[in-house]
């Protein structure tokens, strides 16, 4: 009886034991699919000093993308973004790059639109006296189809319907509504008069509140950034609230059987929504799909130090659920995405399962440049310019070296070892005196790993790179478990070395945390607003509030570090709410499984 109770001990732990390296090796393969992460690393042009202008009589140096309009074309992609000196063209929705384009494209306008119309691509801007055309956007020639347009439209957006018939949707304004337009769809211009689609409503809808977290101000919201999908004999009109230097930036819908209305709105709202995580804001986007018929939806994002202007883009996949209800899935929005090359059905199949490893841990620095905010960050106060801002997951700080020379670096300590699979990081260009585009802007580094903190090894040499890449986010051709980071700078295009965050993506050993379970919700006499709070869950890192107007569709994600209470402004005061706390830390998510409903 011994000898078989000892051969089943020692059978028990060899298959423990495979258990175990079979898990390891599964974590050490390169994996078969490519990944993104917010906000996306594409070449943000430093504005020009005219449209800089003077804050405190200085003249800030930033850079901008915003109210981006994407078209697939000829199965690739295009993006016409504000301010950008150009537009962008992809063929994967992975690696941007940018075509600068004749003399008649307005590179210096706000929100372009496009529409694909006869095997041709037609666009208008922000107060365009012109339309314009290209049937070959990657060459950059774009031709004048109406030279003397007779609209002059704020934040524009072009529709063609399945019957060939041109609509227009426009509207910019805290006093006007959102307006709609018929057009000829060979000389662009209106065919009837324009009709009032959508006003704002913010004592109803809380969303609309022009502040970071929606908390109720005297201003009026501005109502904007239009934009029109059709889907299943539906028109989903979309606009921005309630302004665009605000986190809480915000794309709502409503809902009509007419393009022109009328709307209703829909049950839920904003369709696209992110006030907290590392880069903010989802606001003043559009909406389309890919060459396999997966919808995306990419928005705004809210930095606004510098200038309330600063400002870049984030991709969000985008589902119509059984109801045809939209949905931006932005729930771990700026963490790494698998970007598919089929046709999907969740946006659960999206991510890959790899957690930030980095929030919060250990950083040593070169140097540290005293004396901040400094001139360049004249918009906000009381920030610290110290090396906790490399992994504190807000895109809004940063940390400086004294200079921007080869001897500057950083160092960073998981803290316990890990399977690092992605590395992101997010150049902060602090005391940059750069306007336009111009020769010379990139960044070249390396980055060294090490398991003991003593012994290095190269992870990622960019000491060659002359690709403009801001938010330089690397996924590796094979994971690396290791615990040490070091990054070595060897050039900057201006001012000094600087990192708003570097964020390192893998799976820990780490279990999971427990479930967020114990929690109370309490709608306040304002019905907009519900406050929450919950016990703390042992080694939970942060947690994401799930809510939404009925019990089996919690589509907002609302996610937080650090904190056990939270009041969010954004609700309809005319809906009930329900909600629940999903936890999560390095080693993943636990899905909490308790819904309240505030009452």
């Amino acid at each position: 009886m011994k000898s078989k109770t000892v051969y089943a001990g020692l059978y028990l732990a060899v298959v423990i034991l495979f258990s175990a390296c079979s898990k390891h090796l599964e974590k050490m393969q390169a994996v078969s699919y490519r990944t993104i992460c917010n906000p996306l690393n594409i070449s943000y042009r430093f504005q020009p000093e005219i449209h800089a202008g003077s804050v405190n009589g200085k003249v800030p140096s930033y850079r901008e993308g915003a109210d981006p309009t994407v078209v697939l074309f000829h199965d690739e992609y295009y993006a016409f973004v504000s301010h950008s000196g150009g537009y962008f063209h992809s063929a994967d929705l992975i690696q941007w790059d940018l075509i600068v384009p004749n003399e008649v494209f307005p590179v210096e306008a706000y929100a372009p639109t496009a529409v694909v119309m006869e095997d041709e691509i037609y666009l208008i801007a922000s107060g365009s006296e012109q339309v314009i055309k290209t049937s070959d956007p990657q060459s950059g020639v774009w031709e004048t189809v109406n030279p003397a347009f007779t609209l002059r439209l704020a934040d524009p957006a072009l529709f063609l319907d399945d019957d060939g018939r041109l609509y227009c949707y426009a509207g910019c304004s805290n006093r006007t509504p959102i307006y709609g337009y018929e057009l000829d769809p060979k000389t662009f211009e209106p065919i009837n008069g324009r009709k009032s689609l959508i006003y704002s409503d913010k004592e109803r809808r809380g969303w609309e509140e022009k502040s970071d977290y929606n908390t109720p101000v005297e201003i009026n919201p501005h109502i904007e950034g239009a934009w029109m999908n059709k889907h299943n004999g539906k028109y989903y009109l979309q606009y921005a609230s309630p302004g665009t230097e605000m986190k809480s930036y915000n794309d709502g819908v409503f809902v009509s059987d007419s393009p022109l209305g009328p709307f209703t709105l829909a049950e839920h709202n904003p369709f696209a929504y992110k006030p907290e995580g590392f880069a903010c804001g989802a606001g003043h986007g559009s909406t389309f799909q890919d060459r396999y018929g997966n919808y995306w939806h990419i928005g705004t994002v809210t930095i606004s130090m510098r200038h309330m202007f600063e400002r870049r883009l984030s991709l969000f996949p985008l589902f119509f659920d059984e109801d045809d209800e939209i949905v931006a899935c932005t729930g771990f929005g700026d963490y790494p995405m698998i970007v598919p090359d089929k046709k999907i059905t969740s946006a659960e199949s999206l991510f890959p399962g790899w957690m930030l490893l980095s929030y919060g841990k250990k950083v040593e620095v070169s140097s540290t440049l005293p004396g901040y905010p400094s001139e360049n960050n004249m918009w906000k106060f009381f920030q610290h310019n110290d090396a906790d801002n490399i992994t504190d997951e807000d895109i809004r700080t940063w940390w400086s070296a004294a200079t921007g020379g080869k001897e500057e670096w950083f160092t960073l300590d998981l803290g316990e070892m890990a399977f690092v699979y992605a590395l992101q990081i997010n150049f902060a260009d602090e005391g940059a005196q750069l306007y336009q585009r111009q020769n010379g802007i990139y960044y070249q580094y390396t980055i060294e790993t090490s398991t003991d903190g003593n012994d290095w090894e190269m992870l990622v040499d960019r000491s060659d790179n002359t690709v403009d890449m801001p938010h330089d986010y690397i996924q590796l051709e094979r994971p690396v478990k290791s615990r040490f980071f070091r990054m070595k700078n060897h050039y900057v295009p201006s001012g000094n070395f600087s990192v708003s965050d570097f964020r390192v993506f893998g799976k820990s050993d780490k279990n999971a945390p427990s479930k967020a379970d114990s929690f109370t919700v309490e709608r306040d006499d304002d019905r907009r607003t519900v406050k929450l709070k919950w016990d703390a869950v042992p080694d939970a890192v942060g947690y994401v509030i799930r809510f939404g107007t009925r019990e089996g569709k919690l589509y907002h994600h609302y996610m937080v570090y650090d904190q056990t209470e939270l009041a969010i402004h954004s609700l309809d005061a005319g809906k009930p709410c329900f909600f629940t706390i999903d936890a999560f830390n390095e080693g993943g998510v636990t899905k909490g499984t308790t819904v309240r409903q505030a009452e």
